[in-house]
């Protein structure tokens, strides 16, 4: 049962909306929620993760790259999907700072088979750390599909710290669209944790350059 009312994040979102209208950006703004935890400790209690797939889009724009095998690699250049082959990867050779560049570049990655199992040999960490390692895409999945997926799909990942905030919807949304993505985010948060609602402190949403909405 989730404690955080419809009408409440519909009220929060229509002010954000009115917001990003009454101050047109030249960019689509992201609206981001932002969660705190309680009665969590990260150094002992098991650091939770899991994505979820929201019914409409997170970003305005979202950047896919497929790290793929040659078919792939084909594949991607017909959809117009940026792609790097094994080649490539092999020629970062692990520097830091070419995979940061890479996981900066990009919002989401999508690994052929052969590919998927080289990635900590070929890149080292770098992927894992920013929270974009690959989701695996195989010769039998619809590759404009599968890209269409990772857009909508959201991840948690629990690092050290109490607070996390994840991409929600943008401004482009209409106010429905917003709040149903929210809802079913919180959800789903609220679903991994081990005390469900006892662990949230607190939970705001926020568009790119908008003011913080608590919403609970």
């Amino acid at each position: 049962m989730s404690k955080v009312s419809g009408e409440t994040v519909r009220t929060a979102v229509a002010e954000i909306l009115k917001e990003s209208t009454d101050k047109k950006r030249k960019f689509t703004e992201t609206v981001e929620l932002q969660i705190g935890l309680k009665n969590y400790d990260p150094s002992k209690d098991k650091r939770f993760s899991g994505q979820v797939r929201l019914p409409n889009p997170t970003k305005a724009t979202y950047n896919v790259c497929i790290l793929g095998d040659a078919q792939h690699v084909d594949d991607a250049k017909r959809l117009n999907i940026d792609s790097l082959d094994i080649e490539a990867l092999k020629k970062m050779n692990k520097n830091k700072k070419i995979v940061k560049a890479l996981a900066q570049k990009y919002d989401a990655f999508l690994a052929s088979e052969t590919i998927i199992r080289q990635i900590p040999r070929l890149l080292g960490p770098g992927l894992n750390k920013a929270g974009k390692f690959p989701s695996l895409i195989t010769h039998n999945d619809d590759m404009a599909a599968k890209v269409s997926d990772v857009k909508n799909t959201i991840k948690f990942q629990l690092k050290k710290v109490l607070c996390l905030g994840v991409a929600v919807g943008n401004v482009g949304l209409t106010e429905q669209q917003l709040s149903i993505n929210i809802q079913l985010t919180i959800n789903f948060l609220v679903s991994l944790l081990k005390k469900n609602w006892q662990n949230i402190r607190s939970l705001h949403i926020k568009s790119s350059m908008g003011k913080v909405k608590r919403i609970y």
